[in-house]
């Protein structure tokens, strides 16, 4: 290839690798915008080598220019991701190794996949992992019915088994109290709110969610609002609380920090890795979508990506325990009235997009 054409390549390349790392930065909600809060990692794994083939291809000013625009792209790439690699210190504590197994919850995060029927899978992986609760995502009357022997282990929960990819079914072993589905956005996505009690008596209120992702065509406008509204409940109930789901969004994103903010909650990934879930047959094109956030009530006894059981998402479960100690030793994040505006806007927007 003549060093003139390589060097157009590369400039093209890096044109749209600086692109698609400042398009998120644009406070729209459209969905081709937001859809570029997803690949951070493989866009910042693609910029050297095209930062290589710069050097390589071309000295002129135009490739001057994207080689130092490439740079700090990838620095703007680095700022978003490295906090969920082990080279940041984790926000949220570990739990003691000798934690009373009484005062501690195990939970199981799975979006299935509605049209996956190999319940067997998820079968084996509920049995060897043995959660205290169990979420499952996009659940349609079949998986209701494969789950049905779940329910002499777990007679607590919620059957909201739906066709449109929105079903929801809420296992527990341990007691629930205030139970209550809800549609807090959109009439045909339901969420779930529960309490839970642990085996040493105290209590703690759980959020099951999966709001509808953004894509192109699609805004992120009902996705956003859902998960302020949620984040707005945590916050003004103010004691133990856990948040868990498919939320259709990445830990880094804009949205996602502004959830945290508001509901005061902590991401258990910060200085311990991604735990990429989706998609589970593209390893190349992998993010996380399904997550659990937690008040600073709670320390982390364990979390694993399990294996996949035929979705296109991996479960994910996590282990959390009270702790008398646990407020003192970590710090959640805290919205300021710039949050606060963003949250009842998104809220707004919400409600406007769901109504048209």
């Amino acid at each position: 290839m003549p060093v003139s054409t390589l060097s157009l390549v590369a400039q093209a390349l890096a044109a749209l690798l600086v692109a698609a790392t400042l398009l998120p930065f644009w406070r729209s909600r459209a969905g081709l915008v937001r859809t570029f809060d997803f690949p951070r990692f493989q866009i910042a794994a693609a910029m050297p080598p095209v930062l290589v083939l710069l050097v390589i291809a071309g000295h002129d000013p135009a490739s001057l220019v994207l080689g130092a625009a490439l740079l700090a792209a990838l620095g703007l790439q680095l700022r978003h991701i490295l906090p969920f690699t082990r080279l940041t210190k984790p926000k949220a504590a570990a739990a003691p190794d000798d934690a009373d197994p009484g005062t501690c919850v195990s939970i199981l995060i799975v979006n299935v996949l509605q049209s996956n029927r190999a319940y067997d899978r998820l079968l084996r992986v509920v049995e060897r992992s043995d959660p205290d609760l169990i979420l499952a995502l996009e659940t349609d009357a079949g998986w209701r019915d494969a789950l049905q022997p779940l329910r002499a282990r777990y007679p607590h929960g919620v059957d909201q088994a739906q066709d449109n990819t929105y079903g929801l079914l809420l296992y527990s072993r341990l007691p629930l109290d205030d139970v209550t589905l809800r549609f807090l956005v959109e009439d045909d996505v339901p969420s779930v709110r529960a309490g839970v009690t642990l085996p040493c008596g105290e209590r703690f209120t759980f959020h099951g969610v999966h709001p509808r992702p953004p894509h192109p065509g699609n805004s992120s406008a009902t996705r956003d609002g859902e998960l302020v509204l949620v984040a707005r409940e945590v916050a003004q109930e103010g004691g133990p609380a856990v948040v868990a789901g498919d939320l259709n969004d990445v830990a880094w994103s804009r949205t996602t920090r502004l959830f945290q903010a508001i509901g005061g909650l902590l991401d258990p990934r910060v200085g311990r890795g991604a735990y990429p879930t989706f998609h589970a047959r593209w390893p190349m094109l992998r993010w996380p979508l399904d997550h659990v956030f937690f008040s600073e009530h709670f320390l982390l006894a364990r979390l694993e990506r399990l294996p996949n059981v035929g979705s296109d998402h991996f479960p994910i479960l996590i282990a959390l325990c009270r702790h008398g100690a646990a407020e003192a030793m970590q710090e959640p994040p805290a919205a300021d009235a710039e949050d606060r505006r963003e949250g009842a806007e998104a809220v707004a927007e919400a409600r406007e997009a769901a109504a048209s």
